[in-house]
């Protein structure tokens, strides 16, 4: 029997480059969503389909306590398509909230129902100014004001969640996304990272039985990815054949 896996956020930007990696591998991945249309869409990637919400404590927590999955993968955000400077004044606060609220009962559920690992999408782009390129043991600016503070305060709270919980738990700092279904076609901003291989840093720290946190970004001075090269073997080259 396939071993199962609980994707938060499988209708994602990252989550649907992640799904047909997992399914290719062997998992069976039952996709989080709050949406019977996207519900469709994962089940054409190979995936099933739970239609819950993340704030919804007790529907999580008796969904996933039913699949009984060994690990959770949390890659769940609330961002706008191209990330709309216009809507990211209230986007920067709804998804710090899932970072800590949304983290909390994911942690719980996963707990719960026995799951063995929990790994879960941060960013690479919310520690505090010093030299460059930042490192895993840098600190977040978490004391920083306005939006970027809003941001790194909920990364601290979803990383020491993931950390502290009882399960062999991983962090993964993205760099900023392009590609497909991200709104950039190219690199925008310090510590680009192309949505496949972010993907695929997922499936590499699943298969590596990695724990703690990992940069992941190109190579362009601002984050230093030289743990996840050492240690997974993983590349910012790596593009999908999906």
């Amino acid at each position: 029997m396939a071993r199962a896996l609980f994707l938060a956020g499988a209708t994602g930007v990252i989550g649907r480059r992640l799904t047909p990696l997992l399914v290719a591998e062997g998992w069976r991945v039952i996709g989080m969503t709050r949406s019977h249309e996207k519900a469709d869409a994962l089940r054409a990637l190979g995936a099933e389909a739970v239609i819950v919400d993340v704030f919804d404590a007790p529907s999580l927590i008796a969904a996933v306590a039913q699949i009984k999955p060994e690990v959770v993968v949390h890659q769940l955000t609330d961002l706008p398509s191209g990330l709309d400077p216009a809507k990211m004044v209230e986007a920067t606060t709804r998804n710090a909230r899932i970072r800590d609220e949304g983290t909390r009962n994911l942690v719980e559920a996963a707990t719960r129902a026995g799951a063995r690992r929990f790994i879960a999408q941060s960013v690479a782009f919310a520690y505090a100014e010093g030299p460059t390129p930042h490192k895993e043991e840098d600190a977040l600016a978490v004391k920083t004001e306005g939006r970027a503070g809003i941001s790194a305060r909920g990364v601290a709270s979803l990383e020491a969640q993931t950390l502290a919980a009882p399960l062999d738990g991983a962090a993964l700092r993205y760099g900023r996304l392009y590609g497909p279904g991200t709104g950039f076609e190219t690199p925008a901003g310090p510590a680009p990272l192309h949505v496949d291989a972010a993907a695929k840093a997922a499936l590499m720290v699943l298969t590596h039985g990695a724990r703690g946190i990992y940069n992941f970004a190109e190579d362009d001075g601002a984050v230093s990815s030289e743990k996840a090269k050492r240690e997974l073997s993983w590349s910012s080259t790596w593009r999908s054949a999906f």
